[in-house]
């Protein structure tokens, strides 16, 4: 690790803009990208983005508003620079890498206020060659100690009308299908871009959220996000369509407030990630480099998952999570469907064990089931009490016998107050039985009332649950959360999150159109893994229902390539284990392919076309490709320079079948096995709304 340190001289950085106003810049290690900073006439901060001496931002102001006290925005002066340099390369617990390489350049300006009560606060850059972070920070002085953020007024001024992947705004759920369209078109209000949408709390037309990728006519490619959201809400956009400026906007609580903050205090990185190469956006690792170092110590615990579960049979009807019988129009009662039985549970442990999985999550095993969704009340689920028809203490014995792992599920219906009381009793029952991790739900509206899944209440939640569990040896995967922002660094038991559209909305609503998963690693995917749930082989679901017009909107091949192309160390074989007795040919890649990496190569990439991405396992020889397509039928070619020279390997390609079509064909696919070498180039035929996987091995 290298950290070199040195505070500038004022005069030597200064470059004359006017007799008022004061510019000063700083470039990233190689002069890749430079980043400006002034103050005007008026003591109004700004920054300005260049990449390869293309402007990325405008002069753009930066700024904090504060409740019943003056904004954190004009009528500063210049008080310090502090400036550093740092080169690192650190080891990720899981990780799409074994190392990763750490390097900027940071400026730590200090502003005062000209005028009493004087108070001074910094903003922090950090200057990367695949672009810049930043953050506002707020010493303990007099004047400044408890106080309410009541809006952040960051701006990011754009060079024209950028195309722009989004969603909309929405302060409890981003769980929708992306909108591809200028920046000038966004309006959530459209109902060219609404069909499909399930808002819970849509509060303006022309906001968006982050991770926001954008195109720009002459082939930059830009992604606005934010990193280490720790005690604070989350930021979303607003759009001015006249000028192509973002502004930053912040989700309130039950009062309309931002954020409480006590001096010391820092906001969370802002992140502008760029380059002409889209590849390396989803290369840049500047996300997971503006978090903290792991605060666990002990990390022995945390480990790649791959597992089935109980959950896709009750998306698909074949049963239900709760344990109640049913009775329709009269009729009698009906046999109960409950899917989560002691008997079906052994059945899918049997299966994993005899294929390999780690781990089976059960949902729907507890009580409570029959009385929640919608109501929006607490206390209905304990976290501990199974259905009769659950043996949990048998099913703890059954799994340790067959080396498997139980997943335990914990839906808190919204009523996080409720799951804040009973974790420590939940923890110790899953820790009694065996269980080492959690797939935590947060469906619904939050309790407490007025609070939101996006606002600072939530947010400190998530990381609550995070730090306490990593104290019982538990890993969590969080559904219906805030998005993550590369928390996982610091916090590497909290494995994976949902936090976007994901497979089950294929199940039961318009889905997940074919151009989705090629859009996801430039946006939700840039913050941290996502548990998105692949591997379904019966892509037409009137095969559970008669007359069901839903199915996935992908081939069978796409689905194998989305366990390399949608990164996550815990990765879910999604589909029921009878469908996959009847295909276990294309399951065999499944099974053999890794969910942790020493190496990751992006092959290509065009968000919301298509992708391709090799991968090494981790402390292993082998390669895994991952190729898929949107709706267009397309060629792509796959040089394997990234092998080693001179030996031999073998590739299997499972891949989408001649004829093979999202809609129409979705279940043909075709297997080949070839030899290959660093020098051969892999000519694929992606099928629309297809894909294809392979596995490459070296010979002995």
């Amino acid at each position: 690790m290298l950290v070199r340190k040195w505070l500038f001289s004022l005069g030597g950085l200064l470059l004359a803009v006017s007799s008022f106003a004061q510019q000063w810049q700083m470039n990233s290690p190689t002069a890749v990208t430079r980043m400006e900073f002034s103050l005007d006439e008026r003591g109004i901060p700004r920054y300005a983005l260049y990449y390869k001496e293309k402007p990325v931002i405008y002069p753009s102001e930066l700024g904090v508003s504060l409740k019943d006290a003056p904004a954190f925005s004009r009528g500063f002066q210049m008080v310090s620079i502090d400036s550093s340099y740092t080169d690192e390369t650190w080891q990720p617990v899981l990780g799409e890498e074994k190392n990763i390489r750490n390097r900027y350049k940071e400026m730590k300006i200090t502003l005062r206020e000209q005028l009493a009560p004087a108070r001074s606060f910094n903003i922090i850059f950090r200057v990367f060659d695949d672009g810049i972070g930043f953050r506002y920070g707020f010493p303990k002085q007099a004047g400044l100690d408890d106080f309410i953020v009541t809006e952040e007024n960051t701006a990011f001024r754009l060079t024209a009308d950028h195309k722009a992947f989004w969603i909309p705004g929405d302060y409890d759920t981003n769980e929708f299908p992306y909108n591809t369209t200028r920046l000038s078109e966004v309006d959530a209000s459209d109902p060219r871009f609404t069909q499909h949408i399930h808002a819970m709390t849509f509060y303006a037309k022309n906001a968006v959220q982050t991770p926001l990728m954008l195109k720009t006519d002459d082939g930059l490619y830009i992604n606005i996000h934010e990193a280490a959201l720790v005690n604070y809400p989350a930021m979303q956009l607003l759009v001015n369509k006249k000028d192509h400026a973002l502004q930053s906007t912040l989700v309130p609580d039950a009062l309309g407030n931002k954020a409480y903050l006590q001096a010391p205090a820092q906001t969370p990185w802002r992140t502008i990630i760029v380059s002409d190469q889209a590849k390396d956006i989803l290369a840049s690792r500047m996300i997971l480099n503006l978090n903290e170092p792991s605060a666990v110590k002990n990390t022995s615990f945390i480990k790649p998952v791959k597992y089935l579960g109980i959950w896709w049979e009750m998306h698909v009807g074949k049963s239900t999570w709760d344990l109640a019988a049913t009775q329709v129009a009269g009729e009698k009662l009906k046999e109960s469907k409950h899917g989560a039985t002691t008997e079906r549970t052994k059945f899918y442990l049997d299966f994993a064990a005899k294929h390999g999985f780690q781990g089976v999550l059960v949902e729907g095993w507890n009580t409570g089931w029959e009385d929640w969704f919608g109501k929006w009340k607490e206390d209905v689920f304990d976290f501990v009490t199974p259905y009769p028809d659950y043996d949990i203490a048998e099913l703890s014995r059954y799994a340790k016998e067959k080396g498997v792992e139980l997943i335990m599920h914990h839906e808190t219906s919204g009523a996080v107050t409720s799951y804040d009381r009973r974790l420590d009793t939940a923890f110790r029952f899953m820790k009694q039985y065996g269980i080492n991790a959690v797939k935590t739900g947060y469906v619904g509206k939050v309790i407490p009332r007025g609070e939101h899944h996006d606002g600072q209440w939530m947010v400190n939640h998530i990381k609550r649950v995070a730090e306490k569990a990593a104290t019982y040896g538990i890993m969590v995967n969080s559904h219906e959360s805030v998005r993550p922002t590369g928390l996982h660094r610091t916090y590497p038991n909290y494995i994976a999150a949902e936090a976007a559209r994901g497979m089950e909305y294929n199940a039961w609503s318009s889905g997940n159109p074919p151009e989705h998963e090629t859009i996801l690693p430039f946006t939700r995917i840039m913050g941290g893994p996502m548990d998105y749930t692949p591997g379904i082989f019966r892509i037409k679901l009137d095969y559970w229902q008669p007359g069901k017009k839903e199915q996935v909107q992908t081939t069978l091949a796409k689905q194998l390539a989305l366990y390399v192309t949608l990164y996550s160390p815990l990765q879910m074989a999604a589909d029921l284990p009878e469908v996959y007795e009847e295909k276990m040919d294309a399951f065999q890649f499944i099974k053999e392919v890794s969910a942790d990496w020493d190496t990751t190569v992006i092959l290509a990439a065009e968000p919301g076309e298509y992708l391709a991405i090799a991968r090494k396992e981790k402390a292993g020889k082998d390669w895994f490709i991952g190729a898929i397509s949107d709706e267009q039928k397309r060629e792509m070619s796959i040089p394997l320079t990234f092998l080693e020279k001179g030996k031999k390997y073998t590739a299997v390609l499972y891949k989408d079948a001649p004829g093979a079509h999202w809609k129409d064909n979705p279940e043909a696919y075709s297997i080949e096995k070839r030899k290959v070498t660093a020098r051969t180039e892999l000519k694929l035929t992606l099928a629309a709304g297809g894909g294809c996987a392979i596995h490459i091995s070296e010979e002995e």
